[in-house]
């Protein structure tokens, strides 16, 4: 008797140490409200990547000669929308295909960024053109405002050796010859127009041709 007792209230003990189970309940969040997030999501991706887009240069349609870039579609028709749009936010009148082609530079010729503090030759030759104009740009985009109030060369005025080559000097302090002052600090950076060139479509036109941007000393 004493057996069929424990027998009996065997199961009876365990299921009073088992833990009662819990419901397990889910939330449900509206689809009304996946669909909005949804939609700011992707409004501030895109408006994100068109701002970094604009904010710099065209992403297609470039042309690289060693530290000089170009976009010789930028002044035709056939311009991209992205062409198109960082020409607005700029505010730029790019040179059309029958006029020339446009070169910048933000690096010298060993790829190191330009900076004011140091001191810069540019040359010896240009690529065939009846006409160039050499210019230099803050590191916001306007042209560079100095003491002299010079911020230019054009292949008229710039002086040539007895070959006819040239070299342009920029600098913070005074330079000899052909000379650019430069501001005390920050970047900046350098065009080149071509104006009625051979090459204004971007074709025929080597690496070879274009000035040498030499960077001389830094913190002079």
């Amino acid at each position: 008797m004493s057996t069929d007792a424990i027998l009996t209230n065997a199961p009876r003990a365990g299921a009073a140490r088992a833990p009662a189970s819990r419901p397990i309940s889910f939330r449900t969040v509206p689809t009304a409200f996946l669909i909005v997030y949804s939609l700011l999501l992707a409004l501030a991706v895109g408006l994100g990547s068109t701002y970094f887009i604009l904010k710099g240069d065209p992403p297609f349609g470039s042309l690289t000669l060693g530290p000089w870039k170009a976009w010789p579609a930028l002044g035709s028709t056939s311009a991209d929308p992205y062409m198109r749009a960082i020409l607005a936010r700029r505010g730029d009148v790019p040179l059309a295909i029958g006029e020339g082609l446009g070169f910048t530079a933000t690096t010298d010729s060993d790829g190191r960024a330009l900076d004011s503090a140091c001191t810069y030759r540019v040359g010896a030759d240009t690529p065939a053109a009846r006409l160039w104009t050499f210019s230099v740009y803050d590191q916001n985009g306007r042209l560079l405002q100095t003491e002299l109030g010079r911020n230019s060369f054009t292949s008229a005025e710039v002086l040539r050796d007895g070959q006819g080559r040239f070299t342009i000097t920029l600098s913070r302090s005074l330079q000899d010859g052909n000379w650019l002052q430069l501001p005390p600090s920050g970047g900046f950076s350098m065009a080149l127009r071509l104006y009625d060139t051979p090459g204004a479509a971007g074709t025929g036109l080597t690496e070879s041709s274009f000035p040498v941007i030499e960077r001389v000393e830094c913190g002079s």
